[in-house]
């Protein structure tokens, strides 16, 4: 008798839930489906977005993240060694969300990967997902193949610009000679743009640089013989090389010098010497990525600073914190890309193109 009653207890019991597991389900499957994320083409993108485009949303970003107001984790690094099968490569995964702001980004960008050459293809890829803050559906997937990104590292360079040199006077150098110090040039020229020349360095591409950049920005363009004679030219350098060796020295300066470095975004890269950073003004984008991956490393681990010589992060410029003092300070701004400035590229590409 007992094990009857025990039965058909059981049995009720699991009718219950064989009924509330049929619900439930039948619940889910009335939820109504979010539309498609719309692909925006590489050609889209790079027709329809510019540099100036960025420079206002990328100054109120580093605003908000000197502010405590930018969720940015820190960066993820997939590395691909070269195989048979793969490789070699690198891929970084970045992203950011700007309190208060209708979107957040996620980026992957692929990079290094050199055997694309052979192939006739470049040797870097990437992608934005800008996603609806409210309901977390994304809403547009950009083929950007790094196009947004050097968008937005020119952006940084131009709000380091504003805030570091003089209104009028200015000869900029460019060390290195590739897309990002295009987006460098036409920022300079957005917020400077009465900046007094521009003078060019590297290995390959310069003088086709300094041409293009003449005829573009209506502003002379020169090509130096080597690094340091720009340096003796230049009171703002630009540098964005691989880093993978410095590319000046601290007795080839002028006094007064700015200089906004952006080619280390790993712990195997460095532009700028320790002894230059050690003389410095030293402002980083984010000093919890340059300790790590920026010119802020090396001279950590040499023993010669520590993170109480970094003057501020970029966005206590922004906010108010005085950046160039005096015409006799040499100050370095090192810019290692940030989530922040994903998620405010992404919020003007979506903005824009989505309107198309």
């Amino acid at each position: 008798m007992i094990s009857s009653i025990v039965s058909r207890a059981f049995s009720k019991q699991l009718a219950v839930r064989t009924t509330s597991s049929s619900s439930s389900s039948s619940s889910v499957r009335s939820f109504a489906t979010f539309p498609a994320p719309r692909l925006f083409t590489y050609e889209t993108v790079t027709s329809n977005l510019s540099v100036k485009d960025a420079i206002d949303s990328v100054e109120k970003a580093f605003g908000a993240l000197a502010q405590g107001k930018v969720d940015v984790p820190m960066p993820m690094h997939i590395g691909i060694d070269e195989t048979a099968n793969a490789g070699p490569g690198d891929c970084h995964i970045k992203g950011g969300y700007v309190s208060g702001t209708s979107t957040f980004t996620v980026k992957l960008a692929c990079v290094s990967f050199y055997k694309n050459l052979e192939k006739g293809l470049p040797p870097g890829s990437g992608i934005f997902v800008v996603v609806d803050a409210v309901t977390g559906a994304p809403l547009g997937i950009f083929q950007e193949n790094r196009a947004m990104t050097d968008l937005r590292t020119g952006a940084a360079g131009a709000v380091a610009l504003k805030y570091t040199t003089p209104l009028e006077g200015n000869t900029i150098g460019f060390i290195g000679c590739g897309a990002i110090a295009r987006n460098m040039a036409r920022a300079a020229a957005a917020v400077r743009p009465k900046f007094q020349g521009g003078v060019a360095f590297g290995l390959a591409g310069a003088e086709e640089f300094a041409e293009e950049m003449s005829a573009e920005l209506g502003i002379d363009f020169t090509v130096a013989s080597s690094a340091k004679e720009l340096c003796k030219q230049s009171n703002v350098i630009f540098t964005q090389t691989p880093g993978s060796a410095t590319v000046l020295e601290l007795g080839w300066l002028q006094p007064g010098t700015t200089i906004i470095a952006s080619g280390s975004d790993q712990a195997t890269k460095q532009e700028i010497p320790n002894d230059v950073l050690k003389a410095s003004k030293y402002i980083a984008d984010l000093v919890k990525q340059t300790r790590k991956v920026g010119e802020l490393r090396a001279p950590i681990q040499a023993g010669i600073m520590t993170e109480d010589d970094v003057y501020a992060e970029l966005g206590e410029l922004v906010n108010g914190k005085p950046g160039r003092e005096n015409d006799q300070e040499i100050i370095v701004v090192d810019l290692t890309g940030t989530g922040a400035q994903d998620a405010a590229i992404g919020q003007v590409a979506w903005e824009k193109l989505s309107k198309l």
